[in-house]
């Protein structure tokens, strides 16, 4: 049966329903067209262009995000997470922890409960309602009143505040909270605007990202705008993420969209390459550039940093990086270049993977045993790279020329998960990732491991001192480390553990401290020795080891002689190359082809040489 009678039916026969089961009080919203959108300036440029969209039918919005009362009628064991990370303790504060599917979950559970039909507003049917007829930045003018306002900074560890709803005044609509408090969740995917007028609009039928709308706390107020657009994996939860609900008997259809393919993931051969075997003469070719701007609207921004590389299946090279303005910035976007094989130069820089307005501290790429290509990342809750949630994603070509989705795999939003390049697959198959342990200079590495390819991963609970650890597997199948900070009697502290890194042990290396802008390398090369590339006084070397680490090589300067004036990118800049000084900084990263080139990367440079080279210099 449709209509209204189920609902009537429902309060005749359980008088007490409605009221027991708390239900959210619903507003009426009208039909209407409005103005979709913004001009797309400054870090908005996903809600460009504006157009004319028409919400044809009325509809029943919540006049408040849904609550911790309401929502634990649904899922009593929620209220475990009430005052989680010191959010939303009372009945009456906007529910948090909650994913898109459980609040897709909740419509569908009150909507049999009432015979009513229940779901998560449109993006469209949102931002019309959060407008409610107004055309300014926000629906109260172009700035909030103080009462509306949660702390909108950006902050390392969240500042608490009361996510109690309607505190404020509410919009011309009667709805409470469009601007801030929590985040919402959207029925859209996430997808760009086409600019043509529209009546209904659904977004596209497949997606990434789920959209969120109207900001929270913590978060700068520009991003609370009701034009502003983030999004988030459909299983993200966290203390900055509610929902409120939409009565109609209309769902909108989503429609189809074919975006086109980054150009990293364009025209990428699916042909294995067979690699030649390893060259005995000495060689290194001169450095060049693998960031290289975009001059296709790509978002690239001042600083661009933390690379990862790997080598794929079809003989190309494949590196990324984040690119901001801020390093505490939700503009973050991960960009990735290819070096296609025989060719000289990089390609220019290409979207690889971001979350709309979160940011996307730390990178990894690895190719694993069997060929598939793993990329893994921290995804904020904000705009600061403590509270990071783990990431994964394969690319089961092993090209990279299409990636599976992402999905969370370290799901907290906490400490420990900020990714560092240079992942490693043990003889046993089994892979292990490095991540900070904490956001500062000395807070250490901690370590996880996967026993089935990258699907799930554990933290062995461990600290490694240094941040930005570097990891290889020694003969007897035990683990060493080095890392940035915690220096030991002055000197880079070296750590082993023979438990798959559940213990270590540490002391002081025979290599001298890294500090800021400096990221090191290590790396098991594939002919036996490890290889170690880091910085002294006179900039990037590299030493290496025949017995696992028991005793290293004299300092190789990364330099073939040539004076040369270079620009490292980030927080390097412009340095001078010559016979007795190196790249003085730069956030390294490594793989080895299979015919046995070195390629080193730095935070803008690539360098290209083999193991004999650096053994006709020792």
């Amino acid at each position: 049966m449709k209509g209204p009678f189920p609902a009537i039916l429902m309060a005749l026969l359980f008088p007490a329903f409605l009221h027991c089961q708390e239900m959210p009080e619903m507003v009426y919203i009208p039909p209407g067209t409005f103005t979709m959108g913004s001009d797309g300036s400054g870090y908005g440029q996903d809600e460009a262009p504006k157009h004319e969209v028409t919400i044809s039918k009325g509809f029943r919005m919540s006049a408040t995000e849904i609550t911790n009362l309401q929502y634990e009628q649904f899922r009593p064991a929620h209220k475990e997470l009430r005052g989680k990370d010191g959010f939303s303790s009372g009945d009456d504060e906007a529910v948090v922890f909650v994913s898109w599917y459980d609040a897709r979950s909740y419509c569908k559970w009150l909507s049999e409960k009432t015979g009513r039909h229940f779901r998560l507003p449109t993006e469209a049917e949102w931002e019309y309602a959060c407008r409610a007829g107004t055309v300014t930045e926000y629906n109260t003018g172009d700035s909030l009143p103080p009462a509306a306002l949660k702390h909108q900074k950006t902050e390392r560890n969240l500042h608490q505040v009361s996510l109690e709803v309607a505190q404020g005044e509410a919009n011309a609509f009667g709805l409470y909270d469009m601007h801030g408090n929590v985040e919402e969740w959207c029925l859209d995917w996430y997808g760009p605007y086409s600019g043509k007028a529209a009546k209904d609009p659904a977004g596209p039928r497949e997606g990434l990202f789920r959209v969120t709308r109207g900001g929270s706390h913590n978060t700068p107020v520009e991003y609370l705008r009701s034009a502003n657009r983030s999004a988030a994996i459909a299983g993200d939860m966290h203390s900055q993420i509610g929902f409120r609900i939409v009565e109609s008997t209309h769902t909108p259809k989503p429609y189809r969209i074919k975006e086109e393919k980054p150009l990293n993931q364009r025209k990428v051969s699916r042909k294995t390459y067979r690699w030649p075997n390893a060259s005995s003469e000495p060689f290194w070719l001169e450095p060049i550039p693998f960031v290289i701007p975009p001059s296709d609207g790509t978002p690239f921004y001042k600083h661009n940093h933390q690379p990862a590389v790997t080598w794929c299946r079809n003989g190309d090279l494949l590196a990324i990086w984040f690119s901001c303005d801020n390093e505490h910035g939700r503009e973050m976007v991960v960009l990735s270049s290819r070096l296609r094989r025989g060719a000289s130069e990089w390609d220019p820089a290409s979207l690889f993977f971001s979350v709309p307005d979160r940011n996307m501290t730390g990178s990894s790429l690895l190719i694993c045993p069997d060929g598939t290509l793993l990329h893994m990342n921290g995804v904020s809750n904000s705009g600061d790279w403590q509270n990071l949630a783990l990431v994964t994603r394969f690319s089961y070509d092993g090209n990279g020329s299409s990636w599976s989705p992402a999905f969370i795999t370290g799901p907290e939003h906490a400490r420990r998960h900020q990714v560092i390049a240079g992942p490693i697959a043990l003889s046993d198959g089994t892979l292990v990732q490095c991540c900070d342990a904490g956001a500062g200079g000395h807070d250490g590495t901690a370590v996880h491991i996967s026993d089935d390819g990258g699907l799930t991963w554990q933290d062995t609970g461990a600290t490694i001192p240094g941040i930005h650890a570097g990891i290889a597997e020694l003969g007897d199948g035990s683990l060493i480390a080095f890392g940035r900070g915690n220096s030991i009697d002055g000197m880079m502290p070296v750590s082993r553990s023979v438990d798959r890194g559940k213990t270590w042990q540490s002391g002081a290396s025979v290599f001298p401290p890294i500090s800021g802008g400096q990221r090191l390398v290590l790396k098991r090369l594939q002919e036996g020795p490890l290889m170690l590339v880091s910085f002294g006084e006179n900039g990037m070397f590299a030493s290496l080891s025949s017995d696992d680490g028991k005793t290293w090589s004299k300092p190789v300067l990364m330099t073939d002689g040539k004076t040369r004036t270079l620009n490292g990118g980030a927080w390097t800049g412009s340095f001078t190359m010559d016979s007795d000084h190196a790249e003085p900084k730069g956030y390294l990263c490594c793989t080895q082809t299979p015919d046995g080139t070195i390629h080193l990367l730095s935070s803008r440079l690539h360098y290209r040489f083999n193991l004999p080279w650096l053994l006709g210099r020792i």
